[in-house]
């Protein structure tokens, strides 16, 4: 055997292994990533520990979508993650409920409980067509 050859099968055999541990290495990554967000999708906890927490009030229209509604809270501080509210949203009981409308929300309260108030008929919310 030449020694050109050799080098071509060893340069071959490191270059199956390496593509081989990258892509385990991805397929666990993204492995984790997904268990990370099922399970925060059941049991993310609320904003705040605190039993008060602070009061935030929120303007939802029809013309937003979930992630629109997802932005909104991430940015007054409501909710940590916009694309995981949008799961939690699509997988809540409350999906067909929600009405628009003006809300107080707290940051004590998890995302199952702002979307049980923004499904009360409480008189300032409309409901969605």
């Amino acid at each position: 055997m030449k020694v050109t050859n050799i080098i071509g099968v060893v340069c071959g055999a490191i270059f199956r292994v390496a593509t081989l541990v990258a892509v385990i290495y991805v397929i666990c990554r993204g492995a984790a990533i997904c268990y990370d967000y099922g399970y925060r999708i059941f049991t993310e906890p609320a904003m705040s520990t605190e039993a008060n927490g602070r009061t935030v009030t929120v303007t939802v229209g029809s013309d937003m979508s979930p992630f629109d509604i997802g932005k909104l809270f991430e940015s007054r501080g409501l909710i940590r993650d916009a694309k995981l509210f949008v799961l939690q949203y699509f997988l809540s009981e409350y999906r067909e409920d929600v009405k628009t409308g003006v809300f107080e929300l707290n940051t004590s309260m998890t995302v199952e409980d702002m979307m049980a108030v923004m499904a009360k008929d409480n008189g300032q919310g409309e409901t969605s067509e």
